[in-house]
């Protein structure tokens, strides 16, 4: 969906990002650059349900180190 930036700046959300996000007149949202470069867009008021993903951060350990890796690709 493409837009056009105004003089100052603006632009219009498309009415399907703003009925997916719940976006109201009034409501915050946030811009936050992601890891691969890109830009996103979200509603910053907390109402949006986190990442299905989020619980499973950090949850498999530290692993093994980079020698015990190395031992085990070479066969050692």
């Amino acid at each position: 969906m493409a837009t056009t930036v105004t003089s100052k700046g603006q632009v219009t959300i498309p009415k399907p990002v703003r009925d997916h996000l719940g976006i109201v007149p009034g409501s915050q949202v946030e811009f936050r650059r992601a890891p691969d470069g890109s830009v996103v867009l979200e509603k910053s008021d907390g109402t949006r349900k986190p990442s299905r993903f989020a619980k499973l951060v950090g949850i498999a350990g530290p692993g093994p180190s980079t020698d015990e890796i190395m031992a085990i690709t070479r066969g050692d």
